[in-house]
């Protein structure tokens, strides 16, 4: 048995489909605007949270590592970033109020509640997940929120369908 560890080869990173904010800078800047008025008013470690488990469920490597990485520095711990994957059977990790936010997370996400009030089938929030959320955030910090889940999940698509590559982020690089 070798003392010396073998060096590991990873897969190549593969490059961006398209560098869009290059291309479209306008949409770009605004996208930060509305990202950084989105964010007014929410607790630092709650919003990487959340935009943490939007990033999930839509499979963006770009904003997980981002995110990631911005909650280890407002003093997250990798234990509840690890635990985002599966938040509901690890619900001891999390507060009443992060529970609410992850929900409505998942809801306003993936659409799931149907396409009616009486029909499923997906298209809306379910009234409990949003009462649920009501309970513990005024409607101020509610309407931020809900925002903040917007804005991730339009981030999320513009990095998913140009397939930005993860890794290369600094916490703070975008402030």
């Amino acid at each position: 048995m070798s003392t010396h560890e073998e060096p590991v080869t990873y897969a190549p990173e593969e490059p961006a489909r398209l560098r869009w904010a290059q291309h479209a800078p306008e949409v770009y800047k605004a996208m930060i605007q509305l990202d950084a008025v989105a964010n007014q008013g929410l607790d630092p470690r709650l919003r990487e949270l959340v935009k943490i488990r939007a990033s999930q469920v839509n499979h963006c490597a770009r904003c997980l590592d981002m995110h990631s990485k911005d909650a280890l520095a407002a003093g997250e711990s990798v234990e509840r970033i690890v635990q985002l994957g599966a938040w509901e059977e690890s619900r001891h990790f999390y507060t009443e109020k992060e529970l609410a936010a992850l929900e409505l997370t998942d809801a306003i996400t993936v659409l799931t509640g149907g396409t009616s009030q009486t029909k499923s089938g997906g298209g809306f929030v379910p009234d409990e997940v949003y009462e649920r959320a009501a309970k513990h955030f005024d409607e101020a910090e509610l309407s931020r929120l809900i925002a903040a889940i917007a804005v991730i999940n339009a981030w999320n698509r513009f990095g998913v369908s140009t397939r930005t590559p993860p890794g290369h982020y600094h916490p703070g690089q975008h402030k």
